[in-house]
């Protein structure tokens, strides 16, 4: 889990100042997304962007508990930020995301020093909250609610690549996971405000979108409408050939998809338009069928590999990623070590890796069968170094390869250099200045030749730009 905090100034013009945030994220794009949102709303409301957590005058936690170690920081950062506030009643004290909405009024028996609790359901309505804020109010949003459209106040961390979303929550009942408990059931987003998003940030400079979605997949299943053909008027390959002509996007992501929804279909789309980028993030969480009925997944593990085998069928060079969760109540050795097979056989550009963590309200987390600490450490570090190992495999084939990238940033580690993203989303270091100069800056789609690969990055140098005729 990774804190960040937003970026870039948003648009909106403030309102009458009332001090400095800051923002500090927890956990997933989804998270990253809210955080987005929710600093565009402080901005309107007059705030601006503090140097540091320790001195801002507004403080805002959004958390994740997918994890234990990620909760359990949270208090940690909790706790300084309460003692600080006992010397600073002028403190506004604020638990955003999933750790708020699980927690709930608890949290302020916890940590009575807080001022709001809200769940990620209502990102939007943080002005709105906070005005009870100020009158003196603690208050708790953890209700559920239809999430309102709200397009026009994200202050985006990049000013290239933005997050959007199309579908909040989730329907699965995965044994392991609390995702549904905290961000409520599925919404699907009408495809006209999406587009009409996507066009708002193309006018703005954007030259990509990642298409958000605990299951991106199930994208539609809420909404009206079935076609001539019998199938769902709305799906996720629907929305992509609907968005996919917003002048001024070069690429096109989306992330996360869930197994069960997969198509032919989808994967067909994908091959056929172009600003689709080569690159599918896949969960696959065990590679042993027994495992995965255990966690309530609704597929196998040769559904899988059908739906792998499709995508480098139609689209031989796409990157796969994915999750795993090894050590699940109950495994075996043997079913662990399916899992490393599927690893191998698939060649993974990139897996996330987790031991099991009992999460409050879960069904898994009260099976008698929860294995040793000491088995979930053993585990995860093999499965780390085949995931590094495989990887390593993988980027081979870009050696000596001109692959375009998508200029992000400055290296944070070499401001002479850039780093950007593959098509297939390898994260890529080149020199800013070609040689010609003309530096290239962020934003460019830059040709680069690879001279250097690592499991999980690569370098090269720039080609340069066509001759001005």
């Amino acid at each position: 889990m990774t804190a960040t905090v937003s970026g870039p100034q948003a648009d909106q013009a403030p309102s009458a100042r009332r001090g400095s945030y800051w923002i500090t994220t927890f956990g997933c794009q989804m998270n990253k997304a809210d955080s987005e949102r929710m600093a565009g709303i402080l901005e309107a409301m007059g705030y601006t962007l503090g140097d540091d957590e320790h001195t801002a005058d507004l403080v805002l936690y959004n958390t994740c508990t997918i994890r234990d170690n990620a909760e359990q920081k949270v208090y940690s950062y909790l706790g300084r930020q309460a003692q600080r506030k006992r010397g600073n009643p002028g403190l506004t004290l604020v638990v955003a995301g999933c750790v708020a909405q699980q927690e709930g009024e608890s949290l302020l028996r916890r940590v009575p020093e807080l001022d709001l609790v809200m769940g990620p359901q209502h990102a939007n309505r943080l002005e709105a909250l906070l005005t009870r804020v100020e009158t003196g109010q603690q208050v708790v949003a953890t209700d559920e609610q239809h999430i309102l459209e709200d397009i026009t106040t994200a202050r985006r961390d990049s000013a290239v690549c933005a997050w959007v979303n199309v579908i909040y929550g989730c329907n699965e009942h995965c044994t392991y996971c609390v995702v549904p408990a905290v961000r409520g059931r599925e919404q699907s987003r009408l495809p006209e405000a999406i587009r009409l998003e996507m066009e708002g940030l193309a006018a703005r400079g954007f030259r990509e979108v990642t298409l958000l979605g605990q299951n991106i997949d199930a994208y539609g299943r809420d909404l009206p409408g079935i076609t001539a053909e019998g199938r769902r008027a709305h799906t996720l390959t629907d929305l992509l050939r609907a968005v996919h002509d917003v002048r001024g996007l070069e690429r096109i992501r989306f992330a996360t998809s869930h197994p069960r929804y997969f198509t032919d279909r989808l994967i067909d789309a994908c091959a056929d338009l172009a600003k689709v980028c080569e690159h599918f993030h896949i969960p696959f969480q065990s590679g042993d069928d027994t495992v995965l009925r255990a966690m309530a997944r609704g597929y196998t593990v040769e559904r899988y590999r059908r739906i792998i085998d499709r995508i480098r069928q139609r689209l031989p060079d796409a990157a796969i990623s994915a999750d795993v969760i090894v050590a699940f109540p109950g495994e075996t050795d043997a079913q662990y070590r399916r899992t490393l097979e599927l690893i191998e056989a698939v060649g993974f550009d990139q897996v996330n890796t987790a031991a099991y963590s009992p999460r409050p309200g879960t069904p898994a987390a009260d099976w008698p069968d929860q294995l040793p600490e000491a088995v979930k450490v053993e585990r995860l570090q093999e499965v780390n170094a085949l995931v590094e190992r495989v990887a390593a495999e993988r980027s081979a084939r870009y050696l000596g390869r001109r692959e375009q990238v998508l200029a992000e940033g400055v290296n944070p580690r070499d401001p002479d250099q850039l780093m950007g993203r593959t098509r297939t989303n390898r994260l890529t270091f080149f020199a800013a200045d070609p040689g010609d100069g003309r530096p290239y800056v962020p934003g460019d789609l830059v040709d680069v030749l690879i001279e250097t690969v690592r499991p999980f990055s690569l370098s090269g140098r720039p080609l340069g730009r066509e001759p001005v005729r």
